[in-house]
């Protein structure tokens, strides 16, 4: 006698839509999506109505010119440097060490948890490209700025409260940054040269 062959069962597929929904909707809400982050900077504040002119000339040695041009090259302040000197350049700006009288003025500050100081809370350092210029370029020079204030942090909270700012608790976090605080200006892009 022959033996019949069983008829294989189907599979249900009704709920394989549904399925696949849940899987889509779990896999949206477990991944993380990348966003675009800006850099956060300060703009400086607005010209008072009956600002003097003498006022603006004292207050030059407040700013730092960094600008780059359409070919990549670095100018801080009335001369060319390649982009290993800008952090070093940028930390003597922002410290003002030596109480130089070209470099942004200091004034006595009462900072919690540091006491009396002598900050340069007037300092700006202005960012202006050409329209030419790469992004890399651009890239190097923040990340350049962002470091000297991240160094100089790093310095005062390891001679003041004996650890890296990173390491500090919020509030010497606070004071650190109320000591060196970050004013990086961006300026419109221009177009250095060429034909217009």
């Amino acid at each position: 006698m022959a033996k019949k062959k069983r008829a294989v069962p189907g599979i249900n597929s009704s709920s394989t839509a549904d399925i696949a929904f849940m899987l889509l909707i779990f896999f949206l809400i477990t991944t993380s999506m990348d966003t675009d982050r800006g850099l956060a900077r300060r703009l400086p504040p607005p010209p008072e109505q009956n600002q003097k002119d003498d006022n603006i000339l004292k207050k030059e040695r407040n700013v730092l010119q960094v600008r780059l041009n359409k070919d990549d090259q670095l100018m801080c302040g009335k001369e060319y440097i390649d982009i290993k000197q800008l952090r070093e350049k940028a930390k003597e700006f922002i410290a003002n060490p030596y109480d130089d009288e070209n470099l942004p003025e200091k004034h006595k500050k009462n900072i919690p948890l540091l006491g009396d100081c002598m900050v340069t809370e007037q300092h700006v350092i202005s960012v202006q490209n050409d329209v030419g210029t790469s992004y890399q370029a651009y890239i190097n020079v923040q990340n350049e700025l962002v470091a000297a204030y991240n160094e100089l942090r790093d310095e005062l909270g390891k001679a003041k409260f004996g650890k890296a700012y990173n390491e500090c608790s919020e509030d010497e976090q606070k004071a650190i940054r109320e000591y060196y605080q970050q004013k990086i200006s961006e300026a419109e892009p221009k177009k250095y040269g060429g034909k217009k």
